[in-house]
């Protein structure tokens, strides 16, 4: 009805984080803050709803999505608030962002996965162009972006890791359903498998490092040709912390996932 709802509400909010919430769960509604619902007592109970705040009512939206239930909407009526004591308890910007943040949180995957995946590939494509030389319109790429490529790497690398970090634990814990893609890396993912390979990576990268030292050796211990040694020194860096990092990941991993089966 006319008036029951502000213009930014109506016509920005609303459409926009019902978009998002489509896109990112695959929630088969037209607007998520409708606060009238409908549910059974074994959805509820299945559901295990953790929020205590305006969340709530999103949660269920969002976890009824994950969990695969039948979710139907039937259009209403929306009427002017009636209160006369008090205004409406909804504040824009600190409501709207406690949605974001519970997408994001909800959501390990658009939150940690999807941006670990860009970072690493934005530094493929530097390793790229830098170790082959390229010079693109008088542009050297060089040490400079291999260093600027290693750093984006790095960060891809923790940030999916980090999803498997919070995937495993919210599937332990029933915040999330099981997860059959995760199920299925973990059949091949094991702690063994995660040793090795680590071991292999710290291996290669340890030996490029000494080989830039070697270098320096053979040198006489003074002046290097930086753009020369740092192409070893750089990936050898690289390889090794992420040797490391994946050996103390598979073993944190493991923990996570001592319930899971």
């Amino acid at each position: 009805m006319r008036g029951a709802m502000p213009f930014a509400h109506r016509w920005i909010g609303n459409p926009v984080l019902t978009f998002v919430a489509r896109l990112m769960f695959g929630i088969p509604v037209r607007d998520i803050y409708c606060g009238f619902r409908g549910f059974t007592k074994a959805l509820y109970e299945r559901l295990d709803l953790r929020c205590g705040g305006m969340e709530f009512a999103t949660e269920m939206i969002i976890k009824s999505a994950l969990f695969d239930a039948k979710v139907t909407e039937i259009p209403i009526t929306l009427y002017p608030d009636g209160r006369k004591v008090h205004g409406p308890h909804l504040k824009t910007l600190r409501d709207g962002w406690r949605t974001v943040r519970f997408f994001l949180l909800s959501s390990p995957r658009w939150l940690f996965l999807f941006p670990g995946v860009l970072f690493i590939g934005l530094g493929g494509v530097g390793y790229y162009l830098a170790l082959s030389g390229l010079v693109i319109q008088g542009t050297r790429f060089d040490v400079h972006t291999l260093l600027v490529a290693s750093l984006s790497i790095l960060c891809g690398y923790a940030s999916m890791l980090f999803a498997l970090f919070a995937k495993t634990f919210a599937v332990t814990e029933g915040l999330l359903p099981p997860d059959r893609h995760l199920q299925q890396f973990f059949r091949f993912a094991t702690l063994e498998a995660g040793l090795v390979i680590s071991s292999v990576a710290v291996a290669v990268g340890g030996w490029m490092l000494l080989s830039g030292l070697d270098a320096w050796r053979l040198g006489g211990l003074g002046d290097l040709d930086y753009s020369r040694s740092m192409r070893l020194m750089i990936p050898g860096f690289t390889l090794t912390f992420l040797g490391f990092q994946t050996i103390s990941s598979s073993f944190f991993v493991s923990i996570l996932g001592m319930n899971r089966k």
